[in-house]
This record gives structure tokens, C-alpha cells and sequence, in this order.
């Protein structure tokens, strides 16, 4: 699962609207590597007080005199960046860089069901970012950008853990006949395109959140915190059918076919490519290993295979052997 920013949240120091600006001053003066203070009324934040804007104001003509008696409040910044927990670091990163000059160093204030978390500066916040990043590099898929074996491992690791959960494994059907016969670019765009398709579906669809992966070739992967497969399956090869019409021609979509040498080498018919979802639910079987659900896979992927059209099937379709979704 993506690194949120609650991931990374610190523990925020608190004050009350009601508080005196020589409150916030001591604090500051106690703790000299504080850089800022939330304002909050019952672990609600309501404003934030940063160490260089609160001395600036003092520095001012008359400032010192003029604030150090009254509440802080007056002094404080009353719409400060807050982001709920579970945001993507990379989201909550964009939004700090959003914001205006004045307040671009300012701290991030998270929250969790709309009570107070904890802050982050943006010092950790752009650290973390550049720890993320260089990790996406060195895991990804170079062709696709996705997350590779080894983020896929560790997150189907992390998903047995959940009380929920779905996994899809997504391939495309005779997708070697494809690249053999328009080549390797067009194999590529091909792959590229089902990518941006399975991405495009899942994290918009899903509430939660949830990991799209490139197991390699035309394999991918999605996991879901949920059971909310059955929508995104079916808009997955919606998608993907209508890339179909356009990969090939008038023709081919018209016989349904193309012809191509076969592995015999004779010349053959091959169905034009599909897609094949075998999903994968911890409903009614506990798993405890990731080799158990790679297993599991195995079986409802070969299920998929007998059937000439895009269609997902469930573990479950497999044991009573009931009439999948495919395509018309």
C-alpha cells in the first residue's frame, strides 16, 4: 500500500485560542528546535502559530507590547494546510507547494476522523518524498512505471494481514500472436495502454486505498482492501474491448480473428486479444501465505483461459462452476 501522510505524522505541541502570546513565547524560548504550534479547541485545529511569522509580528513596531498580553488568536494563521491521515504523501506534497510563498514552509496538520493527528514539517515531508521516489525507480516496471515484483510481494505480505480483501490478477490473452504480428512497439503501446486502463479504474474507483503492479509481460496486479471487485472487473474489460476496436482493423474486428504462424509453425486463426481477471477474495478461504494466493490464482487463471473473451471469475465461480461475466 502507498505511503500516506499520517505515515509520518509527529506528535503536534497545542495550544488554545484562548492562550496568551506570551505562552507561545516561552514555548518557543523551552524548545528551540520547535518550529510551530497548533491552535486547537477540542482536538479540532482551528489555526497554527509558525516560530518565524510569530517572531516577525513581535518585531514589529510596538509588536512586542502590543500582542504578549493577548490570546493567540490574533497572531495565529487561521487556514493552515490540514489533510486527512490516509492522503498519499505525494498528493499532500503537491498541495504544500500549492501554497503561497509566505506559508510554503509552514507545518502540515493531519488529521484522522476529523480530530487532530499530528503535523509534518516539510523538511520530513520532502525527505520521505525523495526516499519514495527513488524507491518507485528502483522497484517499477521500466515499461509501465507501476510497481514491480518486489512492491507486489510486500503488499500482497501486508494484505493477508487485513480483514478484507480482494487481489486481481489481470492478463492479456494471446498477446504473443499480437506482438509477433504487429511487433514489439505496437506490443508495448498495447501493454502501456492496459496499464493506464487498470490504473485509471482501481484508484478511482476505490474508496480505500489500493495498489496497482506489473508482474512483468502483459501480467499485472490489483489489491483491494475490499470486496468491491465486480464493478471494476467489468469496467476494466469495458475499457480494454473498446482499445481493442482500435488496435486492430476493420477486418479483424470483423471476422474476429487474425491469422498468424503458430508455434507449430503452420499457419492459424487466433481469437483477437482479451483480457482475463481471476479474482481472488479472502470470503470464504483464509490465506496465510502469498504462495497459498499465487496458487489459488494459478488455478482460476487457467479457468479463464478456456474462455475465447474477455472475463473475470472468482474462485468461487470456479467451485460451482456457474456461467462467468464475458463480454457480448
Amino acid at each position: 500500500m502507498q505511503l500516506t501522510i499520517g505515515d509520518i505524522a509527529e506528535e503536534a505541541t497545542i495550544v488554545s485560542p484562548f492562550n496568551k502570546c506570551e505562552d507561545v513565547y516561552a514555548i518557543f524560548n523551552e524548545h528551540a528546535s520547535l518550529e510551530g504550534i497548533v491552535v486547537c479547541t477540542d482536538q479540532h485545529a482551528v489555526g497554527l502559530v509558525m516560530k518565524t511569522h510569530f517572531y516577525q509580528k513581535l518585531s514589529t513596531k510596538y509588536g512586542f507590547d502590543l500582542f504578549m498580553k493577548r490570546t493567540v488568536d490574533l497572531v495565529m494563521n487561521k487556514k493552515p494546510l490540514v489533510v486527512e491521515y490516509s492522503l498519499p504523501i505525494a498528493e499532500a506534497g503537491a498541495l504544500a507547494m500549492k501554497r503561497n510563498l509566505d506559508h510554503l514552509y509552514d507545518y502540515v496538520i493531519v488529521i484522522k476522523q476529523d480530530r487532530l493527528y499530528g503535523i509534518v514539517s516539510i523538511k520530513n515531508l520532502l525527505i520521505k518524498l525523495a526516499e519514495v521516489q527513488v524507491q518507485v525507480a528502483r522497484y517499477s516496471n521500466p515499461l509501465t512505471g507501476l510497481p514491480g515484483n518486489y512492491a507486489i510481494e510486500e503488499t500482497l505480505q501486508e494484505i493477508l494481514a487485513e480483514e478484507n480483501f480482494s487481489v486481481l490478477y489481470v492478463d492479456i490473452d494471446t498477446f504473443k500472436v499480437f506482438n509477433d504480428s504487429y511487433g514489439f512497439k505496437e506490443g508495448d503501446e498495447l501493454i502501456r495502454a492496459t496499464a493506464d486502463i487498470i490504473c485509471d479504474i482501481v484508484l478511482t474507483t476505490c474508496n480505500h486505498p489500493s495498489f496497482v503492479g506489473h508482474i512483468g509481460g502483459d501480467d499485472f496486479i490489483a489489491v483491494l482492501p475490499n470486496y468491491n471487485y465486480d464493478r471494476i472487473c467489468r469496467s476494466i474489460i469495458s475499457r480494454f474491448d473498446q482499445l481493442v476496436r482500435k488496435v486492430y482493423s476493420e477486418d479483424e474486428i470483423k471476422k474476429g480473428y487474425v491469422t498468424a504462424i503458430s508455434r507449430k509453425g503452420k499457419l492459424e486463426k487466433f481469437p483477437l486479444v482479451s483480457i482475463s481477471i481471476a479474482v481472488i477474495t479472502n470470503i470464504n478461504m483464509s490465506f496465510v501465505t502469498v504462495k497459498q494466493l499465487s496458487k489459488e490464482a494459478a488455478k482460476v487463471k487457467k479457468r479463464c483461459k478456456t474462455i475465447p473473451k474477455s472475463v473475470f471469475l472468482t474462485m468461487e465461480d470456479c467451485w460451482e462452476e456457474v456461467m462467468p461475466f464475458v463480454t457480448e
